[in-house]
């Protein structure tokens, strides 16, 4: 069987299951951040870690990607997996495809000397470029379908409600 008709297999094997019993898709995703010195963390989850820090100019040591690279990874990542797999889903077969995000922003906002500037992003752009023999219409279909079941590119796109918990030792 080919990768791509394992993949749609796998996926249909998975919406079907959550389909007939919602509670099989539902958890909560853990990761922790631990500080090291020179402005560095580890990032933990699972088997995975990865170091993560800011640059010297920001008073950091480059230890490792600043957040903001990560989060713009993980939104291109996400993007370009999903797509791919809602392609094998719909059968519309890729020869390449690529996602870049841009990301504008001030750092006013960030170092906390214009309130009127925001810390975040000013605006996110994804751009994709793909090589398909299916036609555009198709294409467009599946990504237009891949967008609107993206689990990140909701993160980018649409308020979350994010709480704070404090534990003292």
């Amino acid at each position: 069987m080919s990768d791509v008709a394992t993949i749609k297999e796998t996926l249909e094997r998975n919406a079907k299951a959550v389909s007939l019993r919602p509670a099989v898709g539902q958890n909560t995703a853990r990761t922790r951040a631990i500080l090291r010195s020179g402005l560095a963390c580890d990032v933990e989850e699972g088997p995975w870690k990865i170091v993560v820090g800011v640059g010297e100019k920001s008073g950091g040591t480059n230890a490792g990607p600043n957040p903001g690279v990560l989060g713009r990874g993980a939104l291109a990542s996400c993007l370009v997996l999903g797509y791919a797999m809602w392609a094998a889903r719909l059968d519309v077969p890729i020869t390449s495809l690529t996602v870049d995000v841009e990301a504008d922003y001030d750092r006013r906002g960030e170092l906390g000397v214009a309130d009127e500037v925001p810390p975040g992003y000013l605006q996110v752009r994804c751009i994709v470029t793909i090589d398909s023999p299916a036609p555009r219409e198709a294409v467009m279909r599946m990504l237009d379908t891949a967008d609107k079941y993206s689990s990140y590119r909701d993160v980018y796109a649409r308020a979350h409600d994010v709480r704070r918990e404090v534990r003292f030792v």
